[in-house]
């Protein structure tokens, strides 16, 4: 009897027990031709769903997250200045002054914009923004179908179409909308890859170490995705040990030693920036109200089609909620995946594992209570069993979840494209694995065997099964993200008119003070400049005076009343109690300057600083306040 020789560290193709084969090393394969292609058409991919930015780079912001755009310029902005001013990226005064931003306890994207640095230095906030993230997507597709292709599928196109949809899966395109370290997962599919061969024999140092050095470079891109990877990590290798226990007993020692080495060296590189995040100033015990923890996926959304892809309607978010689209699959992928499962689980391991992910993180994901097509049901979710004071929990969405799924479902893709081309195809020109003799009566099958005809009903498996994909993928293809026009900043503040106002260690007060509802331009006013003058305000996540994150920095009276005026467009009735308020907020930003500029509500805010601080000097294209004598 032949016995197929498979990799024990990772989960075979095959359900032979990799506990009685033999272990056999895998050649190093150089990158072919067809992994060019794919590469390639994931770049292209890449620039068309950004093509509406390129069209005026400097100009234009998301349509759906603009403020979140401009924290993530602002974001490249910062990696820049930390590196020009060799300053602690952990931690910025340039916002929220004089109080600062805990960069650490913010999506920061440090593992990126530090080192980008010399380029955005060299083409601006702007434009790293938009390369940046056409090149987050198409590199996360690129590493999953490296994953794909070298670990888990025989066909480089079942790898290619796994690879797309872990790269622009509906949710993926979603957070691409402002959010780009929600698409920057690109060190993911390595990490599942390193866990997968921890228990490799006589590598679990090297393996450990590889695995450490990519958690901890993660940690500086995305945390949240990290954790939900780990998670996805820990029920793979559950669901495993269920199915195969022996294996597991036998490769557990070696495992647990490579995984201690990867902690290990993870908690070495980043144990001060992770006390910094907890410890450091600005730092913050979870969230105001736990306002993630009832943000569950509705149950109509798998089978909704996402609004920025080819099939979805931009209205029928509206009807579902305001929830993020990490699923929103679409009926035909759904269907599909359902299928594929019944068919697969059977005889691959692989699927028997994805559809433990796919039924254990949509639970999951379903939040404290039940919805349906945007009706909040009295039936109760698992997460109103959890306590929101929870560590970690208390900062989870659990609508977010479902990007596990979505991961889930394109490694099911490539799985079911795969599992096309091999029943398609005749026997003797199937990929073969090396084989060992185990029955000196029962001699290993030779390739130089005649192969046996590929039985008639089975001829239509690869068409068919090839059709189902496609006819499941496309109208899933992602339309280029929706962009919107935005003032420039001013020329004063552009071309350095405000230098003479601001001296080292006072600060420029935009008028509206930025936040993460009001003051969109004014914030784009410290990125567009180099953060060559600290602001207060921002947008930012940072604590009360209880310790608690918020959205923004604590409103003070006079941030209150710019906001309140701007929303009700009316100057309310002045008092001196106002105008003493003024002044002493002026003093507790330090100050030097306050300065409006082109606003649709830039009529009333005249009026209402005017009323609070005096009359101001129009200067170049901006109205300025010069305050320094007023504050002392």
């Amino acid at each position: 009897m032949a016995v197929p020789v498979v990799d024990p560290s990772l989960i075979p193709l095959t359900d032979a027990d990799p506990a009685e084969v033999a272990p056999t090393r895998r050649p190093r394969r150089r990158p072919a031709r067809t992994d060019l292609l794919a590469l390639g058409a994931y770049v292209l991919l890449g620039i068309f769903v950004c093509l509406n930015y390129w069209g005026d780079v400097n100009g234009r912001v998301s349509s759906h997250l603009p403020t979140d755009h401009s924290w993530f310029e602002w974001l490249f902005t910062h990696g820049a200045y930390s590196v020009r001013h060799l300053e602690n990226p952990l931690f910025t005064a340039r916002q929220n002054a004089p109080d600062g931003v805990n960069m650490m306890a913010n999506t920061s994207l440090l593992g990126v914009t530090l080192p980008l640095a010399p380029l955005t230095m060299l083409l601006g906030p702007q434009v790293m923004y938009a390369l940046y993230l056409g090149a987050a997507l198409a590199a996360t597709a690129g590493t999953g179908y490296w994953m794909l292709s070298r670990h888990l599928v025989r066909s480089r196109a079942a790898a290619f179409v796994g690879g797309a949809f872990l790269g622009f899966a509906p949710g993926i395109i979603h957070h691409a909308n402002g959010q780009p370290n929600f698409v920057s997962n690109f060190l993911l599919p390595l990490i599942v890859v390193r866990v997968l061969t921890l228990a490799e024999p006589g590598r679990w140092r090297r393996n450990g170490l590889v695995l450490g050095a990519l958690v901890a470079y993660q940690i500086f891109i995305n945390e949240e995705m990290l954790l939900l990877t780990a998670l996805a990590c820990l029920v793979v290798v559950l669901a495993y040990a269920v199915q195969r226990p022996r294996a597991t007993r036998a490769a557990a020692g070696t495992f647990l030693a490579g995984l201690g080495v990867a902690g290990g060296l993870a908690l070495v590189l980043t144990a001060y920036p992770i006390w910094f995040q907890f410890n450091g100033p600005q730092s913050y015990r979870g969230l105001q109200g736990g306002v993630f923890h009832n943000w569950g996926e509705d149950l109509v959304a798998f089978v909704t089609f996402a609004r920025d892809t080819w099939a979805g309607d931009p209205a029928v978010e509206k009807t579902i909620g305001l929830t993020e689209q990490n699923t929103w699959f679409g009926w035909p992928l759904v269907l599909l995946s359902l299928v594929a499962l019944v068919l697969l689980v059977r005889r691959s391991l692989a699927a028997r594992i994805v559809a433990v992910l796919i039924v254990v993180f949509s639970v999951a994901a379903i939040g404290p209570w039940v919805r349906f097509n945007g009706v909040e049901t009295a039936v109760r979710g698992p997460w109103s069993y959890v306590s929101d004071d929870l560590p970690l929990v208390e900062m989870m969405m659990p609508t977010r979840l479902t990007l596990v799924v979505a991961a889930a479902v394109g490694v099911l893709l490539a799985l079911t494209w795969d599992a096309a081309y091999r029943q398609g195809r005749p026997a003797a020109d199937r990929p073969r694995v090396p084989a060992q003799r185990t029955d000196e009566a029962a001699p290993a099958t030779s390739d130089d065997e005649p192969a046996a005809p590929v039985a008639a009903r089975r001829r239509w498996v690869r068409p068919v099964g090839y059709a189902a994909v496609a006819l499941a993928m496309l109208p899933l293809f992602p339309r280029p993200l929706p962009a919107q026009q935005i003032d420039p900043p001013p020329h004063f503040i552009t071309a350095g008119g405000w230098r003479p106002y601001v001296p080292v260690g006072r600060t420029l007060v935009p008028v509206p003070i930025p936040s993460n509802v009001h003051g969109l331009p004014t914030l784009r006013w410290s990125a567009l400049t180099g953060q060559e003058f600290p602001i207060p305000g921002g947008y930012f996540i940072g604590p009360n005076e209880l310790g608690e994150g918020v959205f923004g920095a604590p409103n003070r009276p006079t941030s209150s009343l710019i906001y309140s005026t701007m929303d009700k467009d009316a100057v309310p009735a002045l008092t001196d109690e106002n105008r003493r308020q003024a002044v002493e907020d002026l003093r507790f930003w330090r100050a030097s300057v306050v300065v409006l500029g082109a606003h649709p509500r830039e009529a009333v805010l005249r009026e209402l600083v005017t009323g609070l601080i005096g009359p101001p000097q129009r200067v170049d294209d901006v109205w300025v306040w010069d305050v320094r004598a007023l504050v002392g």
